[in-house]
């Protein structure tokens, strides 16, 4: 059975049809609920989360009609509450993973007052997606497990098929080649 398509769901909610909330969680529940438990490490937040994203969701659009980019909208919307939730939470600064996470990539991304001088988050966000379209669909893959959706060394290295050596000489990598690309492009880091 094949699931719907991306762009009907879309249509749902513009109709303001309560199925397009079934038919997403049906496509892509467990997915969010992935996403928000990398980041929460805990299973009931993550389904709260899922359900909050659908909600969000279904105030969004409209005005937004992300028929090509849908799960990515949703999988935003999730991952920003789970950190919102983190945050309320006082479990963000706690969790290992997210600290280690961040200071990685500190290293390669300007600081929030450098962005607020020289360019705003938007244009910030279009230099690395430039960045990392100039790597290979793999590395793209790896960077993308890692620092958007809080994936662990282990389940990236099962998911590529690499030793987790490898996956974390590749990071590293990317992320030097990231500070020196941006470096070029005027931030100073």
């Amino acid at each position: 059975m094949n699931s719907i398509e991306d762009k009907d769901i879309v249509e749902m909610f513009l109709a303001r049809n309560e199925n397009a909330i079934a038919e997403s969680r049906k496509k892509y529940g467990a997915k969010l609920q992935r996403i928000s438990y990398n980041i929460t490490a805990d299973r009931s937040a993550a389904e709260e989360v899922e359900n909050d994203t659908y909600f969000t969701a279904w105030k969004s659009i409209p005005p937004k009609e992300p028929y090509t980019y849908f799960y990515a909208f949703l999988a935003r919307i999730a991952r920003n509450i789970s950190l919102s939730l983190c945050r309320s939470r006082s479990r963000l600064k706690r969790n290992a993973h997210i600290v280690e996470l961040s200071e990685e990539m500190e290293q390669c991304i300007p600081s929030d007052e450098n962005i607020a001088d020289k360019l705003d988050g938007d244009i910030l966000a279009e230099k690395i997606s430039g960045f990392l379209m100039t790597k290979s669909e793999e590395k793209r893959g790896i960077f993308m497990r890692r620092y958007w959706f809080l994936d662990s060394m282990e389940s990236i290295s099962k998911r590529f098929g690499l030793k987790e050596s490898n996956v974390k000489t590749v990071l590293f990598r990317l992320r030097n080649e990231l500070k020196e690309y941006l470096e070029r492009e005027g931030y100073n880091l």
